[in-house]
Parts: structure tokens; sequence; C-alpha cells
């Protein structure tokens, strides 16, 4: 066993059974940021003190917390007690909260060392993981590109060996983009699932989520992370026993549609959709029950749309002076403040009316399978290399066409990592379940891993 790269789940049996200590598992991946976050640039604050201290404490008490004593990293869109919190903005680059959000909390009652905070794009607004503050995050595949985002850092880290497993968020797509680049695997679970308190989800696009190198650690995190908040807006009711024993077995026969057609209309790449067709005859050759379908998700200025709920984001943060913001992210800020809340309350009605028609698909599937991503991981700076807010933003929605659809209707979602293209990149398959289907996705995306295992393969970077 590779100890860097072995689960977290493996991590926590070695803990119980004294075969490793807290302690040593911190040190080896404060030893691995120390010598390669240099290049990659994952983490934005690596804590080696304080962990260290957290790990000897674990070791020289008794408890029976689920990860007691295993590493995490969280994303930096996450407000941490004590840790610096910047989200990626020069107006909070020394911001240190005295609070923790209800999933860091919960981390924390699990037994999990949290080694420090991973990169993300200004206020997660965008797919790549790019800030003026912290910098861009490379791809440990092939430095030159991106990480994806806005959970870049945390899926750059766990693809590197730099911790077992990793927390990030999706507004748009910001857990399976990044999963898709990187090669690792990432759930967004349904609206309802995971609470965002003490802070409101925008609508409820924006979940916190897991990434992991097995599905196994997913559906545990997910157990660790999911559960009702004291006046959270949306609830999803709770399985009928934790999602890590749905794994135990594989899933009844399911209807899966597969598609390559995305919402808005944009190219997608060919190697993007042959992994989508490979998927499905793996599918297939499994028992599924597999279609060529697609839901129906086109709206006319469905991207135009999107972005007048979407600008409100960054303007909720309490930023005056908007010179420490991103240009994109002004713009979306200077454009949500001319807005009026009829703009606003138009935009989130026909929205529903997309994900209403949409849901309804799911009526005769029980899986929709499309590609994570049009594109294969693209350069770093690629976006910035057109001007204008909505340029840019157009740049995100040609490379990310496929994700926020399951946002919109809080369907949960998953990127596979199974499809490698000619050139030695990652290309995920994106999984869409249906309503609170969560169990039912995380057997699927076991069964798969299972018929096409992914966890063995290492970046050049690791």
């Amino acid at each position: 066993m590779e100890l860097p790269f072995a689960s977290a789940t493996e991590q926590a049996q070695l803990l119980r059974s004294g075969e490793v200590s807290s302690e040593e598992l911190v040190e080896l991946y404060l030893e691995r940021i120390a010598r390669l976050d240099p290049t990659l640039n994952a983490y934005v604050t690596v804590r080696p003190e304080e962990a260290l201290a957290e790990a000897r404490a674990l070791d020289e008490t008794s408890g029976d917390e689920p990860f007691r004593g295993v590493p995490i990293a969280v994303k930096d869109l996450t407000a941490t007690a004590g840790i610096r919190t910047t989200y990626s903005s020069r107006a909070f680059a020394h911001y240190v909260p005295d609070f923790d959000t209800a999933v860091v909390r919960r981390l924390k009652e699990a037994g999990f060392v949290i080694l420090g905070k991973t990169n993300t794009p200004e206020f997660g607004t965008v797919a790549f993981t790019e800030s003026d503050l912290n910098g861009a995050t490379r791809n440990p595949w092939n430095t030159e590109l991106t990480p994806g985002g806005s959970s870049g850092g945390a899926a750059a880290a766990l693809a590197a060996g730099l911790t077992p497993v990793a927390h990030g968020s999706d507004g748009g797509g910001s857990i399976r983009i990044p999963a898709s680049c990187c090669g690792v695997f990432g759930l967004k679970p349904s609206r309802g699932r995971v609470s965002a308190a003490p802070f409101p989800s925008l609508e409820g696009l924006s979940t916190p989520g897991p990434l992991s190198r097995t599905v196994e650690d997913s559906a545990a995190l997910l157990d660790v992370l999911a559960g009702y908040e004291p006046g959270d807006p949306w609830w999803a009711p709770p399985p009928e026993r934790p999602f890590a024993e749905w794994l135990k077995a594989p899933p009844r026969p399911l209807r899966v549609a597969v598609t390559t057609f995305p919402p808005i209309e944009t190219p997608v790449d060919p190697e993007c959709a042959a992994a989508v067709l490979e998927a499905g005859e793996l599918l297939a050759g499994l028992g599924h029950h597999v279609t060529e379908a697609t839901p129906a998700w086109r709206e006319p200025d469905l991207f135009h749309t999107f972005v007048e709920v979407w600008q409100v984001g960054p303007a909720l943060y309490p930023v005056e002076d908007l010179s420490l913001m991103t240009a994109l992210n002004r713009g979306l800020v200077e454009s949500a403040r001319t807005s009026s809340a009829a703009d606003y309350a138009r935009a989130v009605a026909r929205l529903h009316a997309v994900a209403r028609r949409t849901v309804a698909f799911w009526r005769e599937v029980d899986i929709v399978v499309t590609p994570t991503l049009a594109l294969p991981p693209v350069p770093i700076g690629w976006q910035e290399s057109v001007e204008g807010t909505v340029e840019q933003l157009l740049r995100n929605t040609v490379f990310t066409p496929f994700t926020a659809v399951a946002n919109l209707t809080g369907l949960p979602a998953v990127s596979l990592p199974i499809h490698w293209s000619s050139v030695g990149v990652p290309i995920g398959v994106q999984a869409i379940g249906p309503p609170a289907g969560d169990a039912l996705l995380l057997q699927l995306a076991a069964q798969v891993e299972a018929a096409r295992p992914w966890a063995d393969r290492r970046p050049p970077a690791w």
C-alpha cells in the first residue's frame, strides 16, 4: 500500500489497528506538501504546527470517531475558526473567522485533522482556479493545464497525494469540473442533503460535498456531512441506512439515458463524446438498459437567465472597495446592483420552469449520463484570453455546459474518472441521479469503479 494514496477509509482502519499514528500521517502529508505544492499551488494556507499538535492529542487519547486522526483539506471558500479564509479575494487576504461552518464542525466531530485550505477562484465564481490573491493552481497531470474549479486546489491536492480526501463545494459544477480535470471522483449531493449553514445557498444552487479517490470514501464522507441544520430552507430525506452501506450491493438494473447534447448549445470535443459512448457500452455490459435520449433542458437564452441569478453571488460578499475584486466579479457585482428585484424574480421563475421540465425526464429513466465537460482540460489563462464579464462567463459555459443543470434541478451528480485522452489527461463522465437519489447514484458509481478501476493511476506530479 502506498500510504499517501491510501483512501481515508483505509487510513482510518490503520489508525484504529495501531499500524500508523495520526502524527505520522500528518507528517507524511506535510512533507509532500512542502516538496510538491510549490509547483502545484493547491494549498493557500497550511497549518503544520497546529495540525501536528491536534494529531498528537488524538494519538494520546481514545475515541470512536469514524475518521479519528485522518488528515483532510478544506476548500478556502469555507469559513474555519482560527484558520485564514480568503475566498481567494484580496478583500479577504487576512480574514480569520471566529466560527466554523456546519460542514467544518461535522468534519471535526468525525475526527478529521485539517491540513490546510485549498485554492479556488475568487468567490468560486468560475471554473478555473486562478486568482489575483492566490495565483493559479496547476493540474498534476500536466502543469500547463487548469485543474478546473472552483474546487481546483482540492482536486489537485487529492490527485497528487497531498491529502487522502478533500472537502469541496459545487454551485455550477465546482466539484465535478475539477474531478474531471484531475482524474478523481467527485460527488455533488442532492439539494438539501448537506447544509450550507450558517450561510444561504443562492437559490439552492450550491452545496458542500466530497472529492475522493474512491467511491467508498465519498459515501463515507457524505455520511459525515449530511444532515439538517436548524433553519435550513431545503432538506433532503435521510437514507434508510448509511450511504456507505449501500455500496455493499450493486444497484438493480437501471434505465440509463446517454446523451452528448448539452443544455446550452456548444460543440463537444470528440474525446469527451467518445468517453460517454464508452461509458454507455460499459453500463450495458453491466446489465443496465441503456438508450440514447436527452432531457428537454434546452431553453432560449438560458445562459443569460442563469447569469442574472449567478451574478448575485459575488454581490453578497461585504466588499465596499470593488477594486479589490477581479474584473469579472466586479462586473458581476455592478450588474447585480443595477438589476431590479423584479428582474431577479423573473430569472428565478424561468430557471424553475426549466428545472421542472428537466426533472420530469427522470420519470422515464433512473440515470442520465453525459460528458462532465465539453472540452479536455484547457491551458491556464484560457478564460482570461478574452476580455469582458459576459465573454469570460461564456468561456466557462463553452467548457462546462453539462454541469450546472444538476445545480439548477437539485439532482445529485457525480464525475467518474474512467477515461484518459490520447495525450494522457483525464476526461470525466457525468452521471446524474434522480431526485434525492444519492444512494442509487453511489451504488452505480461503485459498480463502475469495480469494473473500470481508477484509483491506482498516478499523475506525473505525484
